[in-house]
């Protein structure tokens, strides 16, 4: 991908991303891969306030927020006409948006949760990922990256909700690839525990417990999945599609025969 630097010396690559679900965690991460790497980037979220300090951060003159709900049909609509209307284009679609509203055993997961589970975490993806097959990939091509789990490929004790959407995510990404090809990449990214608000229950007060059942003796940064979303949006992925990369710190090394 060719960046040529604009007026203010920052590379632009002419290329534009729409990122549910980033004005922090994850998808800013992704968001700020992005933008360093010259795209303009649409973020969505459901704060507002949230959006317009991420919005600063990452540089109002190539980032722009449209706040809501991902599972809101309408959200969707209007945050890709914004995207449009405001860049002309989407070549880009990284569906990071997500929800994990409850933990404990499945014989109790209450079914109204778990279907709120999926609206969020699989049906708002999939009507992202029509609207801007629609809007502008049909045509023009594109990439388009699901922001899975590796709760997705494992069993989950205790956030099997959240667990069973991610499998979904991994799915919809084979499905999507499936259909969308040849003009549009479908990939998937399985992180491990990031250390985000959102996981933030899991490792607080023991990150160095947590951490250290991982071969690479760390947890995850946002800017590890920053890096993988930046690679297959980008001309190196090219041959590549229906792939869920595990970015994980190697924790799946540790189910073999001890």
């Amino acid at each position: 991908m060719t960046q040529q630097p604009n007026d203010s010396g920052r590379p632009d690559s002419g290329k534009v991303a729409l990122i549910t679900g980033a004005s922090r965690g994850i998808g800013y991460g992704i968001a700020e891969a992005l933008v360093a790497r010259g795209d303009r980037v649409c973020i969505t979220g459901r704060g507002e306030d949230a959006l317009k300090e991420a919005v600063e951060r990452l540089g109002a003159d190539r980032v722009i927020g449209f706040p809501g709900k991902a599972h809101d049909e309408a959200h969707q609509a209007a945050a890709v006409d914004r995207t449009m209307e405001a860049f002309g284009r989407i070549d880009y679609l990284v569906n990071n948006a997500g929800t994990n509203p409850v933990f404990g055993p499945m014989a109790d997961l209450d079914l109204g949760v778990a279907r709120k589970v999926y609206e969020t975490n699989v049906i708002s993806a999939l009507g992202f990922a029509q609207l801007t097959w629609r809007a502008w990939q049909k045509d023009h091509g594109g990439a388009i990256v699901n922001i899975a789990s590796i709760a997705g490929v494992s069993a989950s004790p205790f956030i099997g909700a959240y667990g069973m959407s991610k499998a979904a995510m991994v799915n919809l990404t084979l499905q999507l690839a499936h259909e969308f090809a040849p003009g549009v990449r479908v990939n998937a990214i399985a992180p491990a525990v990031i250390k985000t608000r959102f996981a933030q229950a899991i490792y607080e007060g023991r990150e160095a417990e947590a951490a250290a059942s991982y071969p690479l003796g760390r947890l995850g940064v946002p800017e590890d999945v920053g890096g993988a979303a930046a690679f297959l949006t980008s001309d190196q992925s090219d041959w590549i599609t229906g792939q869920t990369l595990a970015v994980d710190g190697g924790i799946f090394l540790n189910a073999g025969v001890h």
